[in-house]
């Protein structure tokens, strides 16, 4: 069955490698941790209010 889960950081200036680091890691974890087949996609994007990146959103498909 193909599933779709999102992941979600708060991008903050001067931290995002670290942010951006600690979301690696927790989709890492949520694959090991899954009875996780395949992965079909990720994909992120970016949040954005008035011209300033405010967080990132992290989309993957995958297959049970």
């Amino acid at each position: 069955m193909i599933k779709v889960k999102t992941f979600t950081s708060p991008l903050k200036i001067f931290h995002v490698h670290n942010e951006l680091m600690e979301l690696d890691k927790a989709v890492n974890d949520f694959l090991q941790q899954g009875n996780i087949k395949k992965v079909i996609s990720v994909c992120d994007c970016t949040t954005d209010m008035n011209g300033g990146t405010m967080g990132i959103i992290r989309v993957l498909t995958y297959e049970e």
